[in-house]
């Protein structure tokens, strides 16, 4: 499984928002100067993140976007799932008909895999992103 721009840019424009004051409204022009990520692609990005209720957007001169939930609600699994779809590695992992599922010796191991990378990704929001941005800032480096 390889998680594409799609997923990465949304998780760093969500946390860049998480890091903002709360009910502060942020323009997509303003997350890519931050951010480096293309004004042109946020946009598109948050089509489907507005629709799935993971940011709220408004439109006028002090429009823009925030978070649509609390960010102890909006988990890294549901922006991925909204932004690159099934997070399965495999088709058949939640299939209700395999054909070959009789005589299938990997489709353990594929459901495994699944549980675990679901387990994880579910596990983490982003208030735990913004706690880990936070900590980085306190981390002394000795060589």
């Amino acid at each position: 499984m390889r998680i594409s721009t799609k997923g990465r840019y949304s998780l760093e424009a969500l946390l860049y928002m998480a890091l903002l004051p709360k009910g502060e409204y942020v323009s997509t022009r303003a997350i890519a100067e931050a951010t480096g990520i293309s004004d042109g692609y946020l946009e598109q990005l948050f089509i489907p993140l507005r629709k799935a209720g993971i940011v709220q957007g408004i439109r006028g001169p002090l429009g823009g976007y925030l978070p649509g939930r609390e960010l102890s609600e909006i988990r890294v699994g549901d922006i991925l799932r909204v932004v690159e779809g099934p997070l399965e590695l495999v088709e058949c992992v939640n299939s209700e008909v395999c054909p070959k599922e009789a005589n299938c010796v990997s489709k353990h191991t594929w459901s495994e895999l699944y549980r675990e990378i679901s387990r994880c990704v579910d596990s983490i929001t982003l208030v735990d992103l913004v706690e880990a941005y936070h900590a980085m800032d306190k981390l002394e480096y000795v060589i």
